[in-house]
């Protein structure tokens, strides 16, 4: 699955633009790299997201095209 609509899907940025536009500035990284909206996805990667002067630090436990709100949570785990 695409970085953006992993994001989205996940809920850890609420649109898919501001994901997109998130990944673009460079302050998305998969596994301590800099990661493009395009980039892949799969279990057991390490994300990191840069809101401002904090940091959002996860890790993917699985990936799924829908899901619902209350089931999000369940597709990352916080580190």
């Amino acid at each position: 699955m695409r970085l953006d609509k992993y994001l989205k899907v996940s809920r850890l940025i609420k649109r898919r633009t501001v994901a997109n536009e998130a990944c673009d500035a460079g302050r998305v990284m998969i596994n301590g790299r800099p990661a493009k909206a395009s980039a892949d996805i799969k279990p057991g990667d390490s994300i990191t997201i840069s809101f401002g002067n904090r940091e959002v630090k996860v890790e993917v436990l699985s990936v799924q095209e829908t899901v619902r709100k209350e089931e999000a949570k369940e597709m990352f785990r916080y580190l």
